[in-house]
């Protein structure tokens, strides 16, 4: 089988599995950029190592990662605010920390939509 078709075949049957009560995993994740760039599995998943080290850094250091068309991670700062033990009811403080929050953009958002009114 030539490698375009081998590479049809693995987006069809990663696109069958696709619907809204399933997630794809990493495994699954590695596989489709392999089929897509037509790179080894191998080299697919370094890059998606690469990609999260490189969100994971700029995020740690207060950054943001902005993709046009995709969406943009940030970090957002949340206070410390008063809380209760669910368990025994006592209050309690709940200490400040860092969220990472994705924010869709217009073309992501679109396609999502389109998807769904299919």
């Amino acid at each position: 089988m030539d490698p375009a078709r081998a590479r049809q075949r693995t987006l069809g049957s990663l696109q069958k599995k696709a619907n809204p009560s399933t997630r794809m995993n990493k495994t699954e994740l590695v596989q489709a950029l392999a089929a897509a760039t037509d790179q080894s599995q191998a080299a697919a998943a370094r890059s998606l190592e690469a990609f999260i080290k490189i969100v994971s850094d700029e995020l740690s250091r207060g950054g943001e990662v902005a993709i046009t068309g995709f969406g943009a991670f940030k970090a957002a700062s949340r206070a410390e605010r008063a809380g209760r033990n669910p368990k025994t009811g006592e209050a309690m403080t709940i200490a400040a920390s860092t969220a990472v929050k994705f924010v869709p953009g217009a073309a992501l958002k679109s396609a999502v939509n389109t998807a769904k009114g299919e």
